[in-house]
């Protein structure tokens, strides 16, 4: 059967009065749904992606940014007119722009978050097999979608000349009466706040990761930071973002690499009673035959020939100078560049700046570099039973992570900038997580699960975060998630106990900042337990450990609700599932003063 041609009218005009937060008076009574996101795209380029395969597409609505060049945007008239003025815009775009009559036309509403191109070409399908004038999806609630069909495009043609006018007319006046409607999965529309929450929900589809994937998944979803040039002295906590490249050559001139003698030519040498020292650049040139006194780190004068250590010349009653008969043929001068020369790659990008990438960089003369970071975190402790200060009344629980998280949050590359007490509710977690302007990270304790005060992953959902990380197979620590907000702003939720709380921080957090800043990815430390067997699991886990000679031991019995484990301890370990005493863990190192 020959392929029908087939074009596309999208509808993305529509403003939602259903939409408008009913708890918020301030916000707008009409929202731009086709603007909206879900799982981190706009249904408006949701619903365009899913008719790639038509010939021509329209786009009925405002003008936008984004989309593809080859689709034609148009405006329904009257402006708002309804989703029939929307249609006969776009037939008259259509005869505008589209080499000759379509035989089918896709009519689709850009309100559909899970619509994609095989559910168009199923309908496609459909229509071209049936003697019908058009093809209607019917949702998983049995309501018929109007707004996502496939027409004969001489059906819609006549359906829409039989009207007097186009304006407000309802769709139902235009409906052939000859039409099917078919069954389809994953097209409920979004009208309402709660629909788009739900849909948003189900785009998080938090699957659980090993380890290894995990980690990997962060470091390749998360963009880096913008890059910026500040000076050599404010870098610390910085990663390179270019190369180090020398300024100038090192040495910048030949100079002694010895307290020694100066001399040009062969001895015996006329001694001049004058002395080069470092950092003076007046010396007079020496001639054959004679030479100077200088010092370690001094310029060669004009017309040496080398340096003679002090050691290995001897000097003679009528002044002059020898080398020892018994000294080495050497030279003890440090030619110029000897060490590098200038534009010579001294480090490499993506190396952490540390003292002694500063020192280096000084020594090359570089006094400004190109750098991403340092990550700021804000550390937020959610639970109305947590408290801070004060008695604890019955059923309250004092912070024992806000004023040492910090610490090992350092410890793997993040700096923060404060830390917060956050009551378990919708509201409170919303302002937290859109007030990140001075952070690259928020750092959530507790509320990662599902439980009825849990409010991380929903608000997640209802601000359109894309969860990188939903899930680890890992005990402790498997409810820990990974996002980052619409602005790029990275959230980390970790679980509420203490030793898990860290341990999830210790292994995730370090792979937060190599995606940030574009740190080159080190070799993890590994290392053998010494009582493997008494920590065999079904599951991976995460177990404070201490050095035993070449090994590793790991502790048999641990409880999570505190750090008492932490105590004397020297690193943590991932230790894999049913790990044999052959099997190298990975060792996370605990900071220590």
């Amino acid at each position: 059967m020959t392929q029908p041609v087939c074009d596309a009218i999208v509808l993305a005009g529509g403003r939602g009065s259903r939409m408008a937060d009913p708890e918020n008076p301030a916000a707008p009574h009409e929202v731009d749904k086709p603007a909206m996101t879900v799982g981190g795209r706009r249904m408006v380029d949701i619903a365009v992606d899913a008719v790639t395969s038509c010939r021509t597409t329209i786009l009925v609505g405002p003008t936008r940014t984004g989309v593809p060049d080859h689709v034609v945007q148009t405006r329904e008239s009257p402006v708002g007119g309804g989703p029939v003025a929307a249609l006969a815009a776009g037939l008259r775009s259509l005869d505008d722009c589209a080499e000759g009559t379509a035989d089918l036309v896709v009519v689709i509403a850009s309100d559909l978050p899970f619509l994609d191109a095989a559910t168009v070409e199923s309908l496609i399908g459909a229509v071209s097999r049936s003697h019908t004038d058009a093809v209607f999806a019917r949702d998983s609630a049995g309501r018929t979608q109007f707004l996502l069909g496939v027409w004969r495009h001489a059906a819609l043609r006549s359906a829409l000349a039989q009207l007097d006018s186009v304006e407000g007319a309802p769709m139902r006046t235009i409906l052939p009466a000859d039409h099917l409607v078919i069954a389809v999965s994953g097209v409920d529309d979004c009208d309402t706040p709660a629909d788009l929450l739900a849909a948003r929900l189900a785009a998080q589809q938090p699957e659980t990761l090993e380890v290894s994937d995990a980690l990997e998944r962060v470091r390749s979803r998360l963009p880096a930071l913008p890059i910026r040039r500040i000076s050599l002295q404010d870098s610390a906590g910085t990663v390179l973002a270019e190369p180090l490249i020398s300024r100038t050559a090192l040495p910048a001139v030949d100079i002694s690499a010895m307290d020694g003698y100066a001399v040009c030519g062969t001895d015996p040498w006329t001694l001049r009673s004058d002395i080069a020292y470092a950092g003076t650049s007046d010396i007079a040139p020496l001639i054959e035959g004679t030479a100077v006194r200088i010092a370690t780190g001094a310029a060669l004068p004009r017309g040496a020939t080398s340096v003679v250590r002090d050691e290995h010349i001897t000097r003679e009653s009528d002044g002059s100078a020898r080398r020892m008969p018994t000294a080495p043929q050497s030279d003890d001068t440090r030619r110029r560049g000897e060490d590098w020369l200038p534009g010579t790659e001294l480090v490499a990008a993506g190396t952490p700046i540390d003292a002694a990438v500063r020192s280096l960089a000084a020594s090359a003369e570089v006094f400004e570099v190109a750098v991403r970071g340092p990550v700021r975190g804000r550390v937020i402790i959610s639970g109305n039973e947590i408290r801070s200060t004060g008695p604890l009344a019955p059923g309250e629980t004092r912070d024992v992570l806000g004023s040492v998280l910090p610490e090992y949050l350092a410890h793997c590359g993040i700096t923060v900038v404060d830390v917060t007490l956050l009551e378990d509710s919708a509201t409170g977690f919303r302002d937290v997580l859109t007030r990140t302007r001075d952070v690259d990270v928020i750092i959530v304790v507790g509320a990662t699960g599902g439980g009825a005060a849990d409010q991380l992953r929903a608000t997640l959902a209802g601000i359109d975060a894309e969860t990188v990380v939903g899930r680890m197979r890992m005990r402790p620590g498997g409810s820990q998630i990974t996002a980052a907000l619409p602005d790029g702003t990275v959230v980390l939720g970790l679980p509420g106990n203490p030793l898990a709380a860290v341990g999830t921080a210790m292994l995730a957090a370090p792979a937060i900042v190599d995606a940030l800043t574009g740190r080159t990815v080190r070799p993890s430390r590994i290392g053998l337990l010494s009582n493997a067997a008494e920590v065999r699991s079904s599951t991976p886990r995460i177990v404070p450990v201490t050095a035993d000679g070449t090994r590793w031991r790991a502790d048999t019995r641990v409880r999570t609700a505190h750090l008492a484990h932490l105590v004397g301890r020297d690193a943590l370990a991932v230790i894999p599932a049913e790990v044999s005493a052959d099997e190298p863990v990975t060792i996370l190192p605990l900071p220590h003063h």
